[in-house]
């Protein structure tokens, strides 16, 4: 007893629409909506170059609408915000920064942070750092040059 055609199809996009649920960004529910539309055209009796090309013509166009449709109302997080705002400045160390024995502290506009030196090099008390990144909790500093 051979399953027909369509009955594959339906079951593939119903496997891809449940899939959607447990996935986030509309990316498999496109794939559901073209088998759907292939097992349409299997159970009008269309052969399988039609089915398959339904299935890649609905999924593809679907998917590349869905991209720019995306891309257009999805704002990337502007520069500076949060803790990343201090990435390019120049702070003081207060507290001597050597990361053997894990000791530092650098004062950022009124705030403090614990940092470690990017080079492991000892950044003495008072000296001026520049912010290159963060990682976790800690601020990753290297000495500032003059005029930044």
């Amino acid at each position: 007893m051979a399953i027909e055609a369509w009955w594959l199809w339906m079951a593939l996009a119903a496997i891809f629409i449940v899939g959607e649920i447990f996935t986030a960004g509309f990316f498999i529910l496109w794939f559901g909506i073209g088998a759907l539309v292939a097992g349409i055209l299997a159970l009008l009796g269309l052969g399988a170059v039609w089915q398959w090309g339904g299935f890649v013509v609905v999924s593809g166009v679907l998917f590349a609408v869905s991209r720019k449709f995306a891309d257009r109302f999805t704002k990337k997080q502007p520069p500076g915000v949060g803790a990343d705002r201090f990435v390019g400045k120049v702070g003081t160390v207060l507290e001597e920064i050597d990361n053997m024995k894990n000791t530092g502290r650098v004062r950022l506009d009124r705030e403090e942070w614990r940092a470690e030196s990017e080079t492991g090099d000892i950044l003495p008390e008072g000296a001026q750092v520049k912010v290159i990144r963060l990682d976790g909790v800690h601020l990753i500093v290297t000495f500032a040059k003059e005029g930044e």
